[in-house]
C-alpha cells in the first residue's frame, strides 16, 4: 500500500462493551459485530447524500478494514456520547461508528485498547436457525475475539454487497440477523470453494495475508441472483 493510500485510507472502528464482572459470550460478540456492520451499511445516514455518505463512501473506496476495541464503565459511556449505532445481541453489545481516518481518530476511541478481546462460550452454541445469514469460521485458524469480529464484519459485508434489493428487504424484515459458528473441519474445503463471499486477510494482524477466516452462506447467496462481492457495494440511485 502506498503512502498516498496509507493517509487516505479510513477504518471502521467497533467497540465491545466488556465490563469485568460479565463479559459477554463470544458467539454473541460475534454475531453483535455482524450486525452492526449491517445496521451502519443500512442506515440512511450511510446512503448518498446522508451525513455519513461520504465517509462511507471514502472507507469503501481503500478497502473495508474494521479495528476493534474494548471499552468498560466510564469508557462505554464515553463511546455513547460520539455518532454511532448501538446494536445487541444476546449478552453483547457492540457500537459502530461512521469510518474515520486511519491515523486520526477520535481521542476517545483511540484511547481504547485492542487487546482483551479473548472471549469465551460456557457451551458450544446451538444451530443456526433456519434461513438467517450463517457465517462460517474457518476451524484452522487461531484468532482472538476481536479479529474475528472484525472478519465477520467482512463477510457480513461482502454478503450485504452480494444481496440484491428483494434479498435485503427480506433480511432487514428478519431484523439482519446472522449467526456465526465454526465450520467442521471436512467441510471447510468445500466452502471456500463453493464461490459464496469469502473474507481473505490483508494479514495486518494475526495471521498470515491471504489467509480465508470466513465464509458467508445464506439461501439467496447461493441463488441465481447472487452478485459477486469483488463488484463491489451496490448503491441505489
Amino acid at each position: 500500500m502506498s503512502e498516498t493510500e496509507v493517509s487516505g485510507q479510513r477504518v471502521l472502528p467497533l467497540v465491545v462493551r466488556i465490563e469485568r464482572a460479565d463479559p459477554p459470550r463470544r458467539t454473541d460478540a460475534l454475531e453483535a459485530a455482524a450486525l452492526a456492520v449491517l445496521t451502519l451499511l443500512d442506515d440512511p445516514r450511510a446512503a448518498d447524500g446522508g451525513e455519513w455518505a461520504e465517509q462511507v463512501k471514502a472507507w469503501e473506496t481503500l478497502g473495508i478494514r474494521k479495528v476493534v476495541r474494548r471499552a468498560r464503565g466510564a469508557e462505554w459511556r464515553r463511546v455513547l456520547d460520539l455518532p454511532g449505532i448501538t446494536v445487541t445481541s444476546g449478552t453483547a453489545e457492540v457500537r459502530v461508528h461512521p469510518p474515520v481516518p486511519l491515523d486520526d481518530w477520535p481521542r476517545d476511541l483511540s484511547r481504547l485498547q485492542v487487546s482483551g478481546t479473548d472471549l469465551t462460550d460456557p457451551e458450544e452454541p446451538g444451530p443456526a436457525p433456519d434461513g438467517d445469514a450463517l457465517l462460517w469460521v474457518n476451524p484452522t485458524l487461531e484468532m482472538s475475539a476481536g479479529k474475528t469480529m472484525a472478519q465477520v464484519g467482512h463477510a457480513a459485508q461482502l454478503a450485504w454487497w452480494g444481496s440484491d434489493e428483494a434479498a435485503r428487504r427480506s433480511w432487514r424484515e428478519r431484523g439482519l440477523t446472522c449467526a456465526v459458528r465454526t465450520a467442521e473441519t471436512g467441510r471447510w474445503a468445500g466452502l471456500t470453494g463453493s464461490g459464496l463471499p469469502t473474507v481473505r486477510d490483508a494479514g495486518f494482524t494475526e495471521i498470515a495475508p491471504g489467509s480465508c477466516t470466513v465464509v458467508a452462506d445464506a439461501p439467496w447467496l447461493r441463488g441465481e441472483g447472487f452478485r459477486p462481492a469483488a463488484s463491489g457495494p451496490l448503491r441505489s440511485a
